[in-house]
């Protein structure tokens, strides 16, 4: 089956939001097996979306709208639909007196315009908002379905996960299972290369990549009659992922991200965690932190931005920044070094580098990284060289100084295990 997205709202033109809601919708409809060709985003004017409407109904059998749908004039969405449909509006008193108890128990005045939301094309099945006052809509019409959701994504997300995963879902004959296989320290290009024959034989299962920053996910999804069938069918595929690109595997788990991965390392093996950073400016810290748990083996983060706080708080030497600079492997060495004396932490990772846009040279051009990593007293230093402007070379030394750190765990624990 065929899916179309229209995100509404001029706000989304203007560029006064970025779009994440048409990212989402549109990673979640791949998972359902269902084909995605066109994306829209209109403004809010009843013209163009009675036209951007029109034209999806035409050429896809499901058609999803997010946004509009709020209480204010120029909230077009439901009512568009309707004429394109030749559908009634009827007010739903179920939505209504959801809508009454929302604005009430959080001391909101109702007033006469949130009434709007409360109206439904007729015959539509209305889904309740958890998260909000406007409804969820889906419309069935012949062969086509139009889905109308919120536009806020902590309204819209819960609702599509809740109702209308589970909807689409049913649609589609048999059942799509995915297993999402989770790379780092590898190259887009470099992982492609590696299971290039895989794509070129693929049938079902498929094998989808998706390039994140400084992490590859493989999308592995087949269809069957049932989810146990289905499963049979992805579980040989990424068995032979693991064995092709082994450690750099750190997780086969959707919710599992990097620095969690990390942390659970951390813990498994009792080993803590400090980091000495310099142009990331503590943003590995807070990638560490944001982990629920984090505080069981997180310890100290330290930016050392200048020169003298190198030297002055985690003990880099005044003759390898006259000799190197501070942007150099040495230094990274030192730092993690330093922070490990300093917070007595068994793994301690450094990040120094120019992330621009300026600052660079023939010799040490931007987006020249040096990332450091000390697990009980054993040393690894890295030298990156990483494209793009400020915020992307600093993200991308986060994921590299995860990766790393990451990398360096496993080959101490391993080095341990073996002389055991």
């Amino acid at each position: 089956m065929v899916v179309e997205l229209i995100s509404v709202g001029t706000e989304i033109l203007l560029g006064n939001i970025v779009n994440t809601n048409a990212a989402y919708l549109a990673e979640q409809c791949a998972s359902l097996g269902l084909s995605c060709y066109y994306q829209g985003v209109v403004g809010d004017n009843a013209e163009r979306l009675q036209g951007t409407l029109q034209t999806a109904l035409e050429r896809s059998d499901i058609v999803i709208l997010g946004g509009g749908l709020g209480p204010t004039q120029d909230d077009l969405t439901k009512e568009v639909t309707a004429r394109v449909l030749g559908l009634k509006l009827v007010e739903d008193a179920h939505s209504r007196e959801r809508i009454r108890e929302y604005l009430e128990t959080r001391g909101f005045t109702v007033t006469e315009n949130n009434w709007k939301q409360a109206l439904a094309p007729e015959g539509a099945v209305v889904i309740d908002n958890e998260n909000g006052t406007a409804p969820g809509l889906i419309i069935e019409k012949g062969d086509k379905r139009v889905i109308l959701l919120p536009g806020p994504p902590n309204e819209m997300r819960p609702m599509f996960e809740k109702s209308i995963y589970p909807y689409l879902n049913e649609l589609q004959p048999g059942v799509i299972y995915s297993k999402t296989v989770k790379v780092c320290g590898v190259g887009e290009s470099v992982a492609e290369t590696m299971i290039k024959d895989l794509i070129a034989a693929q049938d079902n299962p498929t094998i989808a990549t998706y390039a994140k920053t400084g992490e590859v996910h493989l999308r592995v999804t087949a269809k069957a009659e049932n989810e146990k069938e289905a499963r049979k069918l992805v579980k040989p595929m990424v068995k032979e992922l693991k064995g092709r690109f082994g450690n750099s595997i750190y997780t086969t788990d959707t919710e599992v991200t990097l620095e969690k991965s990390v942390i659970d390392l951390l813990a498994a093996n009792h080993l803590t965690v400090s980091t000495a950073e310099s142009c990331t400016g503590g943003l590995v810290s807070a990638r560490l932190i944001n982990v629920p748990g984090a505080s069981e083996v997180f310890k100290a983060g330290y930016v050392s931005y200048s020169n003298k706080t190198k030297r002055k708080l985690i003990g880099v030497k005044r003759s390898s920044l006259e000799k190197y600079g501070a942007v150099s492997s040495v230094v990274a060495k030192e730092m993690a070094k330093g922070a490990a004396m300093l917070s007595k932490a068994d793994v301690t990772v450094s990040v120094t580098g120019i992330a621009g846009p300026d600052g660079g040279s023939e010799e040490k051009p931007v987006g020249l990284v040096y990332i450091g990593c000390q697990v009980c007293g054993k040393s690894a230093v890295k030298e990156y060289h990483f494209k793009g402007n400020r915020n992307k070379i600093r993200e991308a030394s986060v994921s590299a100084a995860l990766s790393l750190m990451r990398e360096c765990i496993l080959q101490y624990c391993s080095s341990v295990m073996f002389s055991e």
